[in-house]
C-alpha cells in the first residue's frame, strides 16, 4: 500500500508538472507571438501602432471573430478605441471605424493602400476578377464590368428579375408550411444570377446541384487558409473545381446558341467589351468572371433581401406606408399584382419612401462588415501609425453604428432619409454600405434594384407572417444573416385581392 501510495503521488507530481510546462510554455508562445508583431513597427516613424490583442500564434484571434460574430468588433472597439489591431485569417490586421478614418483608406486607393483580400477570398475567387486586380489592370476591368451594370443594362434585367420575383413569391405562398427566407433568399438571388444575370439555360436539376455545391463555396470564401483534409479551406477549392467545370459547360453551350435572345445579358456584354478594348477573353478569365458575377449577385442580396424582409415584419406600419406610395402611383390595384409593363426604372425611382426603406435596410443590416486593404506605405490614422505590410479593414457596420449624423442609430425608421430630415446629407462617408473611392461596388445598382423590386412584389401580392415566437439572432460570417434562418408563412393578399389577373397569370407562367 505505501509503495502504491508513493506511486500515485509521483504520477500526480510528474502530471502536474507536465501542466505547468505546458501553462508556461503556451504563455510564453503567446508572449513571443505579441513580441513578432509589435517588431514589424516602422522604426522611422514615432507614433505607436493601435492598441489591441494578436491572439494565440498563427490562429489570432480568428476563433474569437467567429464566435462572437457582431460583438467581436463592437467589445474590441470599446476596449482600445476605432483603430485597433488584431490577427485574423492567417493575417495581422489593424480594423477601422469613422467615417474620416475610412475616407482616408478609400481615397488612398494605389498610394497609401491596395485591395487585399484574406487569403483564402484571393485563392477562391481566382485571379482574374476586378476584386483582385490592382492598377490599371483593375481600372480596365471596371470599364468592361460598370456596362454590364449601367442604366441600359439594369432596363433589360428588369422585366426578368420581376418575373423570377414574382414566380418565387407565388411559390412561397403555395407552401403549406413555414419556410425558412434566408435559405430560399439564397436560391432566389442564385437563380436570378444565372438565369437572368449570365443568361444560362441550366436544366432545373442541375441548377439545383449546382446551387448547393455554390453555397458550399461561399461558405468557405473567408476560412483559414489551411490546405488540409476536411479543413474549409479545401472543401472550397474543391467546390471552385467543380463551379469552373459546369461553368465552362453553361459558357460554351451558351456561345454555341445564339438565337432567341430579346436581351444582352452581362455574359455578352462581358465578350464583347473585352473585344472594344482589342483582347478576347480565355475561357479561365469567362469562368473566373461569371463566377464573381454570381458572387457579387448572390450571398450579399439574399442577406439583404432577408433583412428586408424581416425588417417589414417587425414593422407593418412602414408596409402599409409602403403600400399607400404604390397605390398613389397606380402600382397596387385590385388583383394585388402590378400590371404588366409598369415597372421601369423611372417608375421605381419615383417611389421616395420605397428608397428610403431600402436605404435604411443598407444602414442597419450591411451584407458585409468591411473591405480588405493591404498598407502600401506607413501612415498616421488616429494618432496611431499603419505599419507598411500589414493589412487594414475599414468597418461599414460600425461607422453606421458610430456615425454622428444618425439620430437614434438602432431605430429603423426609414425617414430618416427623407427629404424632410435628409440625415446622410452630411459627409459622404458616413454612409458606405457600398463602400467607396475608385473600388465602390460596382453592382450596387442592380442589387438596389432587386430589392425594390422584390419589396413591391411583397407589398402588392403577399401578406406574410413570422413562423416563431421570437425573431432569430444574427449572425455576420460570412454574410449577415438569422443563425437559424428566418422562419416566415405566407400567404395571398386577403379576400377577393388573392384572384390572380388572367393577364397576370400569363406573364408568371413564362420562363426566363
Amino acid at each position: 500500500m505505501l509503495f502504491e501510495g508513493l506511486e500515485l503521488v509521483s504520477a500526480l507530481a510528474t502530471l502536474a508538472a507536465c501542466l505547468v510546462s505546458v501553462t508556461l510554455l503556451l504563455a510564453v508562445s503567446q508572449q513571443l507571438w505579441q513580441l513578432r508583431w509589435a517588431a514589424t513597427r516602422d522604426k522611422s516613424c514615432k507614433l505607436p501602432i493601435p492598441k489591441g490583442s494578436m491572439g494565440f500564434p498563427l490562429i489570432g484571434e480568428t476563433g474569437h471573430w467567429l464566435l462572437q460574430g457582431s460583438d467581436f468588433q463592437s467589445s474590441r472597439r470599446e476596449k482600445y478605441g476605432n483603430v485597433f489591431k488584431t490577427h485574423l485569417l492567417g493575417r495581422p490586421l489593424i480594423r477601422v471605424t469613422g467615417a474620416e478614418n475610412v475616407r482616408k483608406i478609400l481615397l488612398g486607393e494605389h498610394q497609401l493602400v491596395s485591395t487585399e483580400w484574406p487569403r483564402s477570398a484571393r485563392v477562391l475567387l481566382g485571379p482574374n476578377t476586378v476584386a483582385n486586380s490592382i492598377g490599371d489592370i483593375h481600372r480596365n476591368k471596371r470599364k468592361v464590368f460598370s456596362k454590364i451594370f449601367s442604366h441600359e443594362a439594369l432596363e433589360s434585367y428588369l422585366p426578368k428579375i420581376q418575373l423570377v420575383i414574382q414566380d418565387t413569391l407565388r411559390a412561397w405562398s403555395s407552401q403549406p408550411e413555414a419556410i425558412n427566407v434566408y435559405q430560399e433568399a439564397q436560391r432566389l438571388t442564385f437563380r436570378m444570377a444565372v438565369r437572368v444575370l449570365l443568361g444560362f439555360s441550366i436544366p432545373e436539376e442541375d441548377l439545383g446541384h449546382l446551387f448547393e455545391v455554390y453555397q458550399q463555396f461561399v461558405d468557405n470564401v473567408f476560412s483559414l487558409p489551411l490546405d488540409l483534409p476536411f479543413s474549409g479551406y479545401r472543401r472550397g477549392i474543391q467546390a471552385r473545381q467543380i463551379l469552373q467545370k459546369g461553368l465552362e459547360k453553361a459558357i460554351r453551350e451558351k456561345l454555341q446558341c445564339t438565337q432567341g435572345k430579346d436581351y444582352s445579358d452581362a455574359l455578352d456584354i462581358l465578350i464583347e467589351s473585352s473585344k472594344e478594348h482589342g483582347k478576347e477573353m480565355t475561357m479561365q478569365e469567362l469562368k473566373d468572371g461569371t463566377l464573381e458575377l454570381i458572387f457579387a449577385a448572390y450571398a450579399t442580396t439574399a442577406s439583404a433581401s432577408t433583412s428586408l424582409i424581416m425588417q417589414l415584419l417587425k414593422h407593418p406600419a412602414v408596409l402599409e406606408k409602403l403600400r399607400e406610395e404604390l397605390r398613389a402611383q397606380g402600382l397596387l390595384h385590385g388583383g394585388g399584382c402590378p400590371c404588366e409593363g409598369t415597372l421601369r426604372l423611372d417608375t421605381l425611382s419615383g417611389l421616395r419612401y420605397l428608397d428610403c426603406v431600402i436605404k435604411e435596410v443598407m444602414r442597419l443590416f450591411t451584407p458585409i462588415s468591411g473591405g480588405y486593404r493591404t498598407v502600401l506605405q506607413t501612415f498616421e490614422l488616429d494618432g496611431f501609425q499603419i505599419p507598411k505590410g500589414w493589412s487594414v479593414m475599414y468597418s461599414i457596420r460600425d461607422t453606421h453604428d458610430t456615425a454622428p449624423v444618425f439620430k437614434d442609430v438602432n431605430v429603423f425608421d426609414p425617414d430618416r432619409f427623407s427629404q424632410a430630415r435628409s440625415e446622410d446629407k452630411d459627409g459622404r462617408f458616413h454612409y458606405l454600405p457600398f463602400g467607396g473611392g475608385v473600388r465602390t461596388c460596382l453592382g450596387k445598382h442592380l442589387a438596389k434594384l432587386f430589392l425594390k423590386v422584390l419589396a413591391v412584389e411583397l407589398a402588392s401580392t403577399s401578406r406574410f407572417e413570422l413562423a416563431t415566437r421570437t425573431f432569430p439572432r444574427i449572425t455576420l460570417v460570412p454574410v449577415l444573416h438569422p443563425v437559424d434562418g428566418l422562419s416566415v408563412k405566407f400567404f395571398g393578399l386577403d379576400s377577393n385581392q388573392n384572384e390572380i389577373l388572367p393577364e397576370t397569370e400569363a406573364m408568371l407562367s413564362a420562363t426566363v
